[in-house]
């Protein structure tokens, strides 16, 4: 990745029109080309961004090139802020940059153009690859414990799968009460309406195989909003609220030392 911190003006054209006037920045030019233009303040979301894929070129700033941007700096900071900005930007269009990166995208005719006045740093660094995010507490874990914990189903409850497959996709655990009923669970994160209409779906087709009715619902989550929970008590289903820490905590028939 190269990281270059600069004094900078830019310019994107094409679907929309941009303009950022001449400030201090910091640019993220990643390896597959996409640029992020970002400011010291604000939220992590860049100021102005072209997203792979795309091409980028590094400019000398030579008569034609810096004409070519002034004019369109100019342009589009006039569409922007007429009248407000007009002299600061005749200022930053008399400046001669010291580089010029133009980005284009591949799939459309949108183009960002950078022109760096001052440049304070330009850095790479080799970062390799990265073996991503990974969460804890993701609804994959969830189903998990609650899996290996099933009796918070129930006293009496046993398991029958996880990922039990239907026409419609497979329910996330099928188990089965004391009284030998079969009882299909939907688990989310977080549960709204659209988990109790999942759910819905599952019990209803469930429902007209003979060997498994009848199958009640539970829709179990680590929260769920007081309309899910309304639906879901109005449709006959059980709500289960599902502490990760405390499942996670569970410890399991192995001797440990602690």
């Amino acid at each position: 990745m190269r990281i270059i911190v600069a004094d900078c003006t830019a310019v994107y054209t094409g679907r929309l029109n941009a303009s950022l006037p001449l400030a201090r920045r910091v640019l993220l030019i990643k390896e597959d080309s996409s640029c992020l233009i970002f400011s010291e303040l604000g939220s992590y979301k860049p100021l102005n961004w072209m997203a792979a894929p795309c091409t980028l070129r590094e400019l000398e700033p030579d008569g034609d090139a810096t004409a070519l941007q002034h004019e369109e700096f100019l342009d589009a900071a006039l569409q922007s802020d007429a009248g407000g900005s007009a002299a600061q930007s005749d200022e930053e269009a008399m400046q001669l940059p010291e580089k010029i990166i133009r980005v284009n995208s591949t799939k459309s005719d949108d183009v960002l153009t950078v022109s760096l006045m001052n440049i304070i740093s330009d850095q790479y660094f080799a970062f390799g690859t990265d073996p991503g995010l990974t969460k804890d507490g993701v609804e994959d874990h969830l189903q998990r414990f609650l899996a290996q914990q099933i009796e918070r189903l129930g006293e009496g409850t046993s398991l029958v799968r996880r990922e039990y497959p239907t026409a419609i996709g497979p329910v996330d655990i099928m188990a089965v009460d004391a009284e030998g009923k079969h009882v299909a669970v939907e688990i989310k994160r977080h549960g709204g309406i659209d988990g109790v209409e999942q759910l819905t779906r599952y019990c209803e087709l469930l429902n007209r195989d003979p060997l498994l009715a009848p199958v009640r619902g539970v829709f179990a989550a680590q929260t769920i909003t007081p309309q899910a929970k309304t639906l879901a008590e109005d449709r006959g289903f059980s709500c289960l609220l599902l502490d990760y820490e405390d499942m996670k905590g569970v410890q399991s028939d192995e001797l440990t030392l602690f």
